[in-house]
C-alpha cells in the first residue's frame, strides 16, 4: 500500500490536501478502499454545507458494506467530484488520485492536527495487529 507523503490522514482514512489556493481537496485512502472492496455508490457533500471536523459528510458503499466519511477539518464545502459519484469504481483504481469533495478551510493550521504519512502508516499496521 502506498501513502504519499504530501498528504494528511486521519484515524478514519480520510486523506486531506492543501491546494495553492488555500482550500482543501479530501478523499478517502487507499486502504480505506481495499477494506470496503469494490465501491458501487458516493454520496458528496452538497456545496455550501458548512462542515465541523469529524462530522459525517459523505457516504461510500460498496458490495460489502457502506462505509461514512468524515470532515477531516471544519469548512464550507466549495465544490464536489461529480465524477466519483457517476463511477464509483475509480476510487477502487487509485483513491488518491480520485478526491471526493473541496473545502474552504475555517482555519488554515487546522491541518497541523491531522497525521502524516509516517504516523498513518503506523496507525494502519496498529490496526491490522
Amino acid at each position: 500500500m502506498s501513502i504519499p507523503t504530501d498528504l494528511k490522514y486521519t484515524a478514519s482514512h480520510e486523506w486531506a490536501r492543501l491546494e495553492a489556493d488555500g482550500t482543501v481537496t479530501i478523499g478517502i485512502t487507499d486502504h480505506a478502499q481495499e477494506l470496503l472492496g469494490d465501491m458501487v455508490f458516493v454520496e458528496n457533500p452538497t456545496v455550501g454545507r458548512v462542515l465541523a471536523a469529524g462530522e459525517e459528510c459523505a457516504v461510500v458503499e460498496s458490495v460489502k458494506a457502506a462505509s461514512d466519511v468524515y470532515a477531516p477539518i471544519a469548512g464550507e464545502v466549495i465544490a464536489v467530484n461529480e465524477a466519483v459519484e457517476a463511477e464509483p469504481q475509480t476510487l477502487n483504481e487509485n483513491a488518491f488520485a480520485n478526491w471526493m469533495f473541496r473545502i474552504q478551510p475555517a482555519t488554515a493550521t487546522d491541518l497541523d492536527g491531522l497525521m502524516d504519512a509516517v504516523a498513518y502508516q503506523a496507525a494502519v499496521d496498529a490496526e491490522a495487529h
